[in-house]
């Protein structure tokens, strides 16, 4: 990227500070702050949800939980958008 696109590019991105499990976060993006404080909300019920099933997880652990149960709903609603894709495929 050329200077001036890199610029440009800057330009459009959000920069908006959320709340996180109690903790401040400055986030950069590239989606508007709808999505991006919708995002942070969804990590924080994540993060709460687990601890209250796991009150003794130390913060690290916590985060790596929440890491892990987001990209398994994620690869499950992948998965069956590809199945929902292939179906499609089979009745035209």
């Amino acid at each position: 990227m050329e200077d001036s696109e890199l610029s440009q590019h800057n330009e459009k991105r959000t920069r908006i500070t959320v709340d996180i499990y109690g903790q401040q976060y400055s986030i950069v993006g590239d989606e508007n702050t709808t999505h991006i404080r919708m995002v942070a909300a969804i990590v924080d019920d994540k993060m709460r949800e687990i601890y209250a099933k796991n009150p003794s997880l130390d913060i690290n652990r916590l985060a790596v939980l929440t890491a892990v149960n987001v990209v398994h709903d994620y690869i499950k609603l992948k998965e069956e958008n590809e199945r929902l894709k292939e179906k499609l495929k089979t009745k035209e």
